[in-house]
């Protein structure tokens, strides 16, 4: 099995004469980004490899993360910035073939669009929300059987779970 992971970059700032790479994460980005960590952690969703974008408010989502996670290295992937799906995919069928689970931290449309793509199976709810929107720090968790990164064809994903901050809060005040 091979699990990918699509990690929705946190809130970000829209101040005037930033250009879009450049754009930081607001309070509520800087909250969520140490908080989707903890998660990760705390429910064994360890990567092997993580691929981020470029962009600032990407960076300084796993920046927020990574302690969490035991610092592991990352790799600033160009094709991931504001990519389309079809991108997302060939960076996702590139993955060295003795790693099991994968990170990518990106940008929407292209996040939510590949999710939709892959994910052929998996809890009827996540996927409704899934469908509707893929809100800034979420996490969309997608298993596939396959001994290779190349099976990932659309339809082919079991969506294990789809997480997002929002919900978390909610998760911790019940």
């Amino acid at each position: 099995m091979r699990r990918l992971m699509l990690l929705r970059h946190a809130k970000s700032d829209r101040s005037p004469g930033v250009r879009d790479i450049d754009r930081p994460l607001n309070p509520r980005g800087f909250k969520a980004a140490p908080q989707m960590g903890a998660y990760l952690a705390a429910q064994d969703l360890l990567p092997e490899r993580i691929v981020v974008s470029p962009s600032l408010r990407t960076r300084s989502t796993w920046d927020g993360m990574s302690a969490a996670l035991g610092n592991p290295e990352i790799e600033i992937v160009d094709a991931i910035y504001e990519a389309p799906d079809s991108a997302l995919l060939k960076v996702i069928r590139a993955t060295p073939a003795e790693i099991r689970t994968l990170l990518m931290i990106g940008h929407n449309p292209g996040l939510q669009d590949i999710a939709l793509d892959l994910v052929g199976d998996g809890p009827r709810e996540a996927r409704g929300r899934l469908s509707v929107e893929f809100p800034t720090a979420a996490l969309a968790v997608i298993d596939i059987e396959g001994d290779a990164w190349t099976d990932f064809r659309p339809g082919k994903g079991r969506l294990e779970r789809f997480v997002t901050p929002k919900g978390l809060d909610r998760d911790e005040a019940a």
